[in-house]
């Protein structure tokens, strides 16, 4: 191995008991470095699944891509003996003739979910044949958790026996409107609580991509609604304070998890 790849693994293998932040991003490696983690104990890929989606008049169309990519790193940070694949931005947002759900406005990107299964599958085997054993799917986006549910049952038969698995952290997503929204209801803001690029889509990207989000057009009158693409509630109650709680318990729930499926 290289001395950067012997550099970069050290402080992989540190995680935990430093204060380093190390690179843990698939893409930034060579072969050899990759090769070279997973011989010394990296047996971890999260694959962060996003989604390019209209969401309203002042959240930037890859916030779930954004999103998805940064509480990746953050969980592959706290596990240790972990990387984090390209985010996947290709996700199912509806149909293109007749155009409905996201496809409806611009700034939609949509595949058909047979298309979408195919591709997480296909990712996930070219982690496997690689040597990882535990490959972890992260959703930012509920409209795809049945294709990756499905995904995941199928590779983990197609599995059996090999020691590998694959895993759908569904915690990750479902703290989000249930604990998270809780806590947010907690706060005096129930009524603020809507679907989509509503008070809680608008926090968690404040607190994790604040550029994504456009300050004067989330402040601007009227209040947007279902013709601005935004689905319930009264998102000028966000703030970047209250999305980092949610980022939090997404983080540590997805921890958790992950760690009870790999017994550490």
């Amino acid at each position: 191995m290289t001395r950067r790849a012997l550099l970069l693994l050290s402080l992989m293998l540190a995680v935990g008991t430093a204060q380093a932040e190390p690179d843990v991003r698939f893409a930034d490696f060579t072969w050899t470095e990759i090769a070279g983690a997973v011989s010394h104990g990296t047996d971890t890929i999260i694959i962060p699944v996003g989604g390019t989606e209209q969401s309203g008049p002042y959240l930037a169309v890859g916030k779930h891509d954004f999103r998805a990519e940064i509480q990746a790193d953050r969980i592959a940070q706290a596990l240790g003996h972990a990387m984090v694949a390209p985010v996947i931005a290709y996700v199912p947002e509806g149909g293109t003739s007749p155009r409905t759900s996201h496809m409806r406005f611009p700034g939609t990107i949509s595949i058909p979910p047979d298309a979408f299964r195919g591709l997480v599958t296909g990712a996930a085997e070219s982690f496997h044949v690689q040597g990882f054993r535990t490959v972890v799917f992260l959703a930012d986006h509920g409209g795809y958790i049945r294709q990756l549910e499905a995904a995941t049952d199928a590779l983990n038969r197609a599995w059996r026996g090999t020691g590998a698995r694959a895993l759908y952290v569904a915690p990750y997503y479902d703290v989000v409107y249930g604990a998270f929204a809780d806590r947010v209801r907690g706060m005096g803001l129930g009524a603020d609580i809507g679907t989509h690029a509503d008070l809680i889509d608008t926090a968690l990207t404040m607190a994790l991509k604040p550029d994504a989000v456009r300050s004067r057009e989330l402040a601007s009158a009227p209040l947007p609604g279902p013709r601005d693409g935004v689905y319930g509630g009264d998102p000028r109650a966000a703030t970047a304070r209250i999305g980092t709680i949610g980022a939090d318990m997404q983080v540590n729930a997805a921890v958790a998890a992950i760690r009870a499926a790999r017994g550490n």
